[in-house]
């Protein structure tokens, strides 16, 4: 996936058009922003959705991708290169214990983080209120900021079918994985969805809230 797919070119839709990039490269640093500005996007260790999350992510103004370990794996299994997201995103690995860049949260720059797709293990832990990976940190800060979080859970329903890097696949979730996301949907300050396409509503009603809108770019 180079970076010319992460933006679809002026329509609201996250899979019509010919997508380019719409805003210049931002650094990979503690740069800030203005209050209130920003959505925090965390990319985890799944490919379900993967691709749909990433066009969503790139319509949107102002925001920041914060990877896993995981994630950052997975993103180049499914061939997508950290420099083409740094062509739209500033980038945030998760490379210290303590979540270094979870701190920006406290500066109030984020007004919304953004969980997708995240995987079982990553909705295990933010229902259990365990913190041990980026994504995982800043759920667990955003909530005790009151800071609304959506989060794109890719085991919800009895049987998931989902693209692997080379073919589809049919996976049927545990109950346990079942329970823990019923458990998550409990939390403050948690919205989880189940496609892409009702994160995408999430999000058009978050955009609404905030009085902002999806960003548009010329193919």
């Amino acid at each position: 996936m180079s970076a010319a797919t992460l933006c679809t070119g002026n329509s609201t839709s996250s899979t019509s058009g010919s997508p380019t990039p719409c805003t210049p490269a931002e650094p990979d640093d503690d740069a800030g922003g203005a209050p209130g500005s920003r959505f925090a996007w965390c990319v985890t260790g799944s490919g379900h959705g993967l691709h749909e999350a990433l066009a969503l992510a790139a319509r949107l103004p102002g925001v920041d991708l914060m990877l896993s370990a995981a994630g950052e794996e997975v993103l180049a299994i499914y061939g997508i290169t950290l420099a083409s997201l740094r062509e739209r995103f500033r980038v945030f690995r998760d490379k210290t214990a303590s979540s270094v860049p979870v701190g920006r949260l406290y500066t109030g720059v984020y007004h919304t983080v953004v969980i997708a797709p995240a995987t079982s293990n990553t909705v295990a832990k933010c229902a259990l209120g365990l913190s041990d990976t980026l994504p995982t940190n800043l759920h667990a800060q955003a909530g005790k900021l009151g800071i609304e979080t959506l989060v794109f859970a890719c085991d919800t329903e009895p049987v998931v079918v989902t693209r692997a890097p080379h073919d589809w696949v049919t996976l049927r979730p545990r109950r346990v994985e079942l329970d823990h996301v019923e458990r998550l949907r409990g939390l403050e300050f948690t919205r989880v969805v189940a496609s892409p396409a009702e994160l995408e509503r999430a999000l058009e009603h978050r955009l609404h809230t905030l009085e902002l809108a999806w960003t548009t770019c010329s193919s």
